[in-house]
């Protein structure tokens, strides 16, 4: 399915949204991360199948997905990838250095030359606060919990599954509401908030 690009300007709305509903949490202590992440298992393909609506994805479409490899300096290389609303590619690739390395669950992700996020290291801005027990599934936020993203190895999950990822959703403070599905070919062909899904 086709998504129209009249879709955009909800997605802002969307965003703006989404932040004004979170404030509170902002000033609350960091969502806890997974007590263990594997970053080896972690590596390769993640399909977004929602996420807080960002400014920096407004361009976004679906097909959303990042990859995870190591690189030399025992790093994680990002490169993150979407189908745009005018059915190009977008695309960036970054650095995630673990900042946490008890739990390896919260690190500092970096964009070269974009502003702000370029510096590779610093605190951290990617908490992992859940993760399904075989690491099919993960859910993603960042200390102020203004960002969020579940991830998942396959394009589409069950609903056992969707009721275990809003279960975590909540558990690290945040509302299903201001997560949006992302269109995904496989999977789920809408835009709807989490909590209407």
């Amino acid at each position: 399915m086709r998504i129209a690009r009249s879709s955009v300007p909800l997605l802002a709305c969307a965003a703006a949204a989404a932040v004004a509903l979170v404030p509170a949490a902002a000033s609350a202590a960091p969502p806890a991360p997974v007590p263990s992440l594997d970053v080896e298992r972690y590596l390769g393909v993640w399909h977004q199948l929602a996420a807080i609506p960002a400014p920096f994805s407004l361009d976004c479409a679906g097909d959303t997905t990042a990859t995870y490899t190591l690189d030399d300096a025992g790093d994680v290389g990002v490169y993150n990838r979407c189908r745009t609303w005018s059915g190009g590619t977008a695309e960036i690739r970054g650095t995630a250095t673990v900042t946490d390395p008890v739990t390896n669950a919260q690190l500092h992700v970096s964009f070269p030359g974009v502003p702000g996020q370029d510096q590779r290291t610093g605190a951290p801005n990617y908490i992992v606060t859940a993760l399904g027990p075989d690491y099919s599934w993960a859910v993603v936020t960042d200390p102020s919990r203004l960002s969020g993203f579940v991830l998942s190895r396959t394009p589409a999950v069950d609903a056992a599954t969707w009721n275990d990822i809003d279960a975590a959703i909540v558990a690290a403070g945040q509302n299903t509401c201001i997560y949006l599905t992302t269109p995904t070919t496989g999977g789920r062909s809408d835009i709807t908030p989490l909590c209407a899904r």
